[in-house]
């Protein structure tokens, strides 16, 4: 679903503060209300806005430990290892891939020697093949959506970065000539 200008200001609004009602937000946005509950119906319909729980950082609550785990499963086999991995509390998300392995989890813990824990958890399931670990150093980037909610409100192309030229190797001054070995 395409966004307009104003589904993109109120998504940040809610980004920024998540528990403003509809009243104080179509008076910040300058919309009525009615304007702001329909816009705000019509995200939640479509499966934009999926929820407003609380975002819970595993590590405050002593999972402080983030992994990465590609997995490999047998052939038919897939919807028994979905079901097995949504039964470990530690699996936060489960993604089907390509290339290098079938799935990819993220997974907590409160310490390395608990991921080894939670591996073994992972791993010890009949239609799990082969995995592969990356453990988390920094997380720089964290989850976000606003700059994707800016853009897809205001698609533009973004202007591309340019090399600085020196007007000799500038492609209208011909050929660039090294000068002879002395």
């Amino acid at each position: 679903m395409a966004i307009d200008e104003l589904d993109g200001r109120l998504l940040e609004l809610l980004a920024r503060e998540p528990r403003i009602g509809v009243l104080e937000a179509s008076r910040r946005l300058g919309v009525a209300r009615g304007t702001a509950q329909a816009r705000l119906d019509k995200l939640r319909s479509t499966g934009v806005i999926r929820g407003f729980g609380p975002e819970v950082d595993p590590a405050a609550i002593g999972f402080p430990v983030t992994a990465f785990a590609t997995l490999e499963i047998k052939q038919g086999r897939g919807g028994e290892v979905r079901a097995h991995l949504a039964s470990v509390p530690e699996v936060l998300e489960l993604h089907t891939i390509t290339g290098q392995g079938d799935m990819l989890c993220r997974l907590v813990a409160r310490s390395n020697a608990d991921l080894q824990r939670v591996i073994d958890e992972v791993v010890g399931f009949d239609g799990i093949v082969r995995s592969a670990t990356a453990i988390v150093m920094e997380n720089p980037v964290p989850y976000r959506t606003t700059p994707l909610v800016r853009h897809a409100a205001h698609p533009h192309p973004r202007p591309r970065p340019q090399a600085h030229l020196s007007p000799s190797d500038s492609p209208s001054s011909g050929p660039h000539r090294s000068p002879p070995p002395g």
